[in-house]
């Protein structure tokens, strides 16, 4: 598929906020890339990916992202790129949703959670 549509993607729900594929494997892509919306006050669990790089791309709101052991400040226009098998977390410790565009070398992205 070459071209998709926001509003034909399924979304993802969870209690800290939504994810929503744009492209992918399942989706005929050779990468994975997201929209990622983190809730005010909420952080995504613990995790890394073993198979792929992340690049994250904040377009709105502002928080922290722990990267193995350091943490980060993030804000609208960071840019983080986490590599193969880091463990991270994204905090949004600012009033609003953070919106985040997510990119992963891997057209099957792998996730291993860790809380």
């Amino acid at each position: 598929m070459l071209t998709t549509h926001t509003a034909d993607l399924p979304m993802q729900s969870f209690d800290w906020g939504t994810l929503q594929w744009l492209a992918n494997g399942g989706l005929g892509a050779a990468q994975t890339v997201g929209v990622c919306q983190l809730f005010a006050g909420k952080a995504n669990p613990l995790h890394y990916h073993p198979n792929c790089e992340e690049i994250l791309y904040v377009q709105q709101g502002m928080g922290k992202h722990l990267l193995d052991q350091e943490w980060i400040p993030v804000r609208a226009g960071s840019v983080v790129r986490i590599p193969v098998g880091m463990k991270h977390k994204l905090v949004n410790d600012g009033p609003d949703t953070m919106i985040t565009f997510i990119a992963f070398s891997s057209a099957d992205r792998q996730t291993v959670f860790l809380e």
